[in-house]
């Protein structure tokens, strides 16, 4: 896809301030347990896969909304870090940033609740503006931390201008409109989200993926965690192993997987191909505490 177009990836989604604080075992309703000091860092969905794909070498751009606060200086300064490109990213200084409270278990599982503040107002007349940047990116990423509306009108725009769209429908909904999941080329979903969208609370991964392309999906991506992931296209399917590694933290993991896969789609690489690269990518990512400050670059892989 390459050189015709200004990016590779451009993310249209969530950009969270990440509180994490790590126990020594969760605390039950009404409970009070100690646990490490606050640690404050870049994350929300939509800003952590444009700093996987930017740190990946993808050139990346980031449509988003942040408060004009500390938070939002810290958000801006950390997508900078990465090599996105921030210019599209709206400072609404009415809005308090976006934050996600982490708690993470001795087994390296999380817990997260997320105030959405100045996500919540990125608009579709958002998308309209930036209707140039979609039609100038090769693919288009995008995830629901965002209005549901906002998410339709980019998968819209990016159908109009033949961008593609990878599209990781979390927090998972009770369903997905049906333009929502014709647009996805892939959906990428982990396993919980796999059994939600497809409507089987049983069966195997294999089931899920054909169920989600019978329902309009022209690819589908399961992540399974250690376990690698599943894909299905036009091709068939294919099954993707996992990578070994001792888990930290599996904050943003999948957002990691998401941003490396859109960065090699980008790049022409078929779907099996670029899941490969991105089971590598986030079994990487959970070696390390904190989701953006987890993710590797391309010499860090090697």
């Amino acid at each position: 896809m390459g050189e015709r177009h200004m990016y590779d990836v451009l993310v249209v989604g969530s950009a969270n301030a990440d509180l994490t604080v790590r126990v020594g075992r969760r605390p039950g309703a009404g409970e009070t347990v100690l646990g490490t000091d606050l640690v404050e860092s870049a994350g929300g969905k939509g800003a952590n896969q444009a700093a996987a794909a930017a740190r990946l070498g993808g050139r990346t751009a980031l449509l988003a909304r942040v408060g004009g606060d500390a938070y939002g200086e810290l958000l801006l300064a950390a997508q900078r870090a990465a090599g996105t490109d921030v210019a599209p990213v709206i400072v609404d200084g009415a809005a308090r940033t976006g934050t996600a409270m982490i708690i993470v278990g001795p087994d390296g599982d999380n817990s997260i609740v997320v105030s959405p503040g100045a996500n919540a107002a990125l608009t579709p007349q958002d998308v309209a503006a930036a209707a140039d940047i979609i039609a100038g990116s090769a693919v288009l990423s995008l995830q629901l931390e965002i209005p549901m509306e906002t998410v339709r009108a980019a998968a819209a725009s990016a159908a109009a201008a033949g961008a593609r769209v990878v599209l990781n429908p979390s927090p998972a909904p009770e369903s997905l409109a049906p333009e929502l999941l014709a647009a996805a080329d892939p959906l990428v979903v982990n396993e919980h989200e796999a059994r939600q969208l497809s409507g089987r609370a049983d069966g195997e991964p294999g089931e899920w993926a054909h169920a989600l392309r019978d329902q309009g999906a022209r690819s589908v991506v399961i992540t399974l965690g250690g376990d690698g992931a599943l894909v299905l296209d036009a091709s068939g399917i294919g099954e993707i192993p996992g990578v070994r590694v001792e888990a930290v933290d599996t904050t943003g993991a999948g957002d990691a997987f998401t941003g490396a896969l859109a960065t090699r789609l980008a790049r022409g690489d078929g779907l099996a191909d670029a899941a490969r690269f991105a089971v590598r990518v986030g079994a990487a990512a959970v070696t390390k505490p904190g989701a953006q400050p987890s993710y590797p670059t391309l010499d860090e892989l090697a």
